[in-house]
């Protein structure tokens, strides 16, 4: 059977929501962390699940857990800063994850994608290796007006129709980064976590919400709190 790792970075330092990662939310001490830990255990596919930090605040908790299927890895400083690049984080992930063949990239900030989400995923992402497909990608379908800056429409003609049905509009897609899964071969040959052709994954925008500001973690606790059992 293949095996699968999960990435999870959760560096200290958040600037715009003060210890984000492990404050408590809707209730639930150790928060975000606490809240994805607990959904990610619950996946028999993870064989392994890597916790990126240099939190001393996540170190702890983690090593108060005694979970063998958490490994903790104490990330360099230089790669914790507001200004470390996402592609410098992911040509480190390769150098960590030696022994898993695939990996599953994911972030405690999108607290409503839940176990069923993450098994659902993976499945699809094998069945879809067999089809050509080489990585999968959680994305949002966005059927709305999108207009370059120079006036041109992105996903529509307007010389065939000013204001089309919505219904009618040409998808984009929005890489919601609630998860992307690829193959340890490909981080190291493409240094990018997904492959040269992704599957999207379509995530209703209630599972792929993302807290990046202060009032999306307030919104979002009123969400979970109301959701948990969905």
């Amino acid at each position: 059977m293949s095996t699968i790792s999960v990435f999870l970075p959760c560096r200290a330092g958040s600037e715009r929501i003060s210890n984000k990662n492990i404050k408590p939310f809707a209730g639930i001490s150790n928060g975000l962390l606490e809240i994805k830990l607990q959904q990610l255990l619950k996946i028999s596919q993870i064989t392994e699940i890597v916790l990126s930090t240099n939190d001393s605040l996540i170190i702890d908790h983690v090593k108060s857990l005694n979970n063998s299927k958490i490994f903790l890895d104490k990330r360099p400083e230089h790669l914790c800063s507001s200004a470390t690049s996402t592609d410098e984080l992911i040509q480190y992930v390769p150098t960590i994850i030696k022994n898993a063949e695939h990996i599953m990239w994911t972030h405690v900030t999108s607290p409503m994608c839940n176990e069923i989400d993450y098994e659902k995923a993976i499945s699809e992402y094998f069945s879809r290796l067999k089809q050509g497909y080489d990585s999968l990608m959680s994305v949002t379908s966005l059927r709305k007006f999108l207009f370059y800056k120079n006036g041109k429409a992105v996903n529509f003609d307007r010389d065939i129709e000013l204001w089309p049905r919505t219904q009618t509009l040409t998808p984009v897609y929005e890489a919601n980064s609630a998860f992307f899964i690829n193959s340890l071969d490909n981080y190291i040959l493409y240094k990018d976590r997904i492959g040269k052709s992704p599957f999207f994954y379509e995530l209703a925008s209630l599972k792929s919400f993302d807290i990046d500001w202060e009032e999306d973690f307030k919104i979002a606790e009123i969400i979970y709190s109301n959701h948990i059992n969905d």
